[in-house]
């Protein structure tokens, strides 16, 4: 692993799942960043906060993946980047760690051990680094009543395979101190977990990374709202060709990201868009089209009514690149976590409701006037208690 050059304690991102589509993508972004940071810097919306973390660049990663491709050609099979645009940042590529995931055979307790002797050594290679997981694992079929892990005693016993991979990299983190940013749909946010990583002063950001159609789904449904303009109907269509978007067509897996990008909206409007049909008119579709690759296409027909119930409406095609969307999303929220840590806010933050679909923790901001209130708010409530802290050591 490359050592940034930067005085100051770099971030150590721990990345489950690194050698997916974002996961190397955000792997080129943090080797960019150590030659051509004007490449990377100015998408990134804590550039420029948190001037006790040092410099945004000081970054490493490290990780774990079930390919047991190198990470320069998971890179090139995803095809995210053109090679031109990441070859120059071969060596630094090289140079990151990587580790086979933990078998899915035995408990969940043998997974976390493994888990554990990993972070040991990247802490080694890192002494001085403020490490942070990232869970970008896919989408998978979610568990059966998880209220009913009040502790989590109960989960390490249980078999692997019957598990939530997502579970056993998040119980190790939570052990080791290491915040948790969890950026996929699914739920590892159980109540004992919560209940741990308070123990442990530990925050948890989550959940389902809001990149691309749902970030402007809030964006428009807020706007209406404020109009008062009634949303009679609203069709949103996904069509993306890489393995996440093969991984979605299995009707488990797509469970829980097709209910956060569902629920969001009411939550946002105050009612149930289609109420006066008696069903839901609120219709999302996820189609995997191989020929789009990384490229995500989504479309939207939003119907909407105004004075005298006057029919409009309005479409909406984003062709977006979802790697590319999501890769500084993670950068942020491990600068936020680090902060959180550092300010000793611990446990699961809704404040950070912006960057996910399905905000975990009590009072989450639902439009997106809240949603940035909300940030800039945290934002100085951090600010106010590092600055504490500094006068009473002084």
């Amino acid at each position: 692993m490359d050592k940034p050059s930067d005085k100051n304690p770099p971030l150590l991102l721990l990345v489950a799942g690194v050698k997916g589509a974002i996961g190397t993508t955000l792997a080129v972004a943090i080797a960019a960043m150590q030659e051509t940071p004007e490449l990377i810097l100015p998408s990134l919306t804590t550039t420029g906060k948190f001037s006790f973390l040092g410099n945004c660049n000081a970054v490493a990663l490290a990780g774990w993946d079930t390919s047991a491709e190198d990470l320069p050609t998971a890179i090139e099979h995803h095809g995210v980047l053109p090679t031109g645009m990441w070859l120059p940042y071969t060596s630094h590529l090289e140079n990151i760690e990587t580790f086979p995931a933990p078998v899915n055979t035995g408990t969940l307790a043998d997974q976390i051990k493994k888990l554990e002797k990993n972070i040991q050594q990247c802490r080694h290679s890192f002494p001085d680094a403020r490490p942070v997981l990232i869970n970008l694992l896919p989408a998978a079929c979610d568990l059966c009543n998880p209220e009913q892990y009040e502790t989590v005693e109960p989960l390490y016993n249980q078999t692997a395979a019957g598990m939530l991979p997502d579970l056993a990299y998040v119980l190790a983190a939570i052990n080791a101190g290491i915040p948790v940013v969890n950026f996929t749909p699914n739920t590892i946010e159980l109540p004992g977990i919560c209940k741990l990583a308070v123990e442990k002063g530990v925050p948890i950001l989550g959940r389902d990374g809001k990149t691309g159609q749902t970030y402007f789904k809030v964006v428009l449904a807020s706007a209406l709202k404020a109009r008062g303009l009634y949303v009679d109907g609203w069709y949103s269509l996904n069509i993306l060709g890489n393995e996440d978007g093969l991984n979605l067509m299995d009707p488990d897996n797509a469970c829980g990201k097709l209910n956060n990008k569902t629920n969001l909206l009411d939550n946002i409007l105050g009612y149930q868009v289609g109420e006066h049909y008696g069903r839901s008119t609120h219709k999302v579709h996820i189609d995997y089209y191989p020929p789009r690759g990384d490229a995500k296409e989504a479309w939207d027909v939003i119907d909407i009514t105004g004075i005298f119930g006057m029919p409009m409406s309005l479409r909406l095609n984003l062709q977006g690149r979802d790697s590319i969307f999501a890769a500084p999303m993670a950068l942020d929220l491990a600068r936020w976590s680090a902060a959180l840590q550092m300010a000793g806010i611990t446990g699961p933050v809704p404040e950070l409701g912006f960057f996910f679909k399905k905000p975990v923790g009590d009072n989450v901001p639902l439009t997106f006037e809240e949603q940035l209130a909300a940030l800039e708010g945290l934002e100085k409530r951090i600010e106010t208690r590092i600055g504490e802290q500094i006068l009473s050591v002084k």
